[in-house]
């Protein structure tokens, strides 16, 4: 079981100029700061959008499915818990210590033979109302909470009553693979865009 961080941190290095690209051409009324300042970052906080009409601002948290390079996944994963040191803590969807009022996710990561990304999708997700669309549901917090506490040490898909686990979404344990044995939320892309929680940049 090893943890990928570093790896992922150069990967997510080479991957920003593209993002940037992207950003350039399809927010257009919006100006963009990256954030390199290691306490807004454990803030969830990567990149800094500016509102041009308005000056306000919003948090963005980028979140990359960097473990599937040249892969199409139709979902993703939300983190609700991990363990550090044996200790359960509170995965970033639902951490109170974050910042963050959007994450970019970004999927469909391809790269040349070079090892040079080519090209990506990128879906806002509106973190309030997603936790909002979720408490709706009877998926709390407290209630995710609970049914992972009722589930410990069970690993892979555990099927949800309040979501279909084909159109939707569902459960996932790595409590084999991974050393911080996360519980993560995999949730359809297509559902987060028809609740109204999503939109697809590009």
């Amino acid at each position: 079981m090893k943890s990928n961080f570093k790896a992922d941190l150069s990967k997510e290095k080479q991957l920003t100029p593209l993002l940037d690209i992207y950003y350039q051409k399809h927010l257009k009324h919006y100006t963009f700061e990256r954030v390199s300042h290691i306490k807004k970052q454990l803030q969830g906080i990567d990149l800094i959008l500016k509102d041009k009409q308005s000056g306000k601002q919003f948090y963005v948290d980028e979140k990359a499915q960097l473990d599937y390079i040249n892969e199409s996944l139709p979902t993703f994963a939300f983190e609700l818990f991990y363990q550090k040191a044996g200790v359960q803590k509170q995965g970033w969807l639902f951490d109170i210590a974050k910042k963050t009022q959007f994450y970019a996710l970004i999927t469909s990561i391809y790269s040349d033979e070079k090892n040079v990304f080519t090209s990506c999708n990128i879906t806002f997700v509106n973190r309030e109302k997603l936790i909002f669309q979720l408490n709706k549901i009877g998926l709390s917090r407290k209630q995710l909470e609970q049914i992972i506490t009722e589930n410990k040490g069970v690993h892979g898909k555990l099927v949800l009553e309040e979501l279909n686990a084909k159109t939707e979404g569902y459960l996932f344990f790595s409590s084999q693979n991974k050393a911080e044995k996360p519980a993560n939320l995999i949730l359809k892309l297509d559902y987060l865009r028809k609740t109204g929680v999503a939109k697809k940049l590009v």
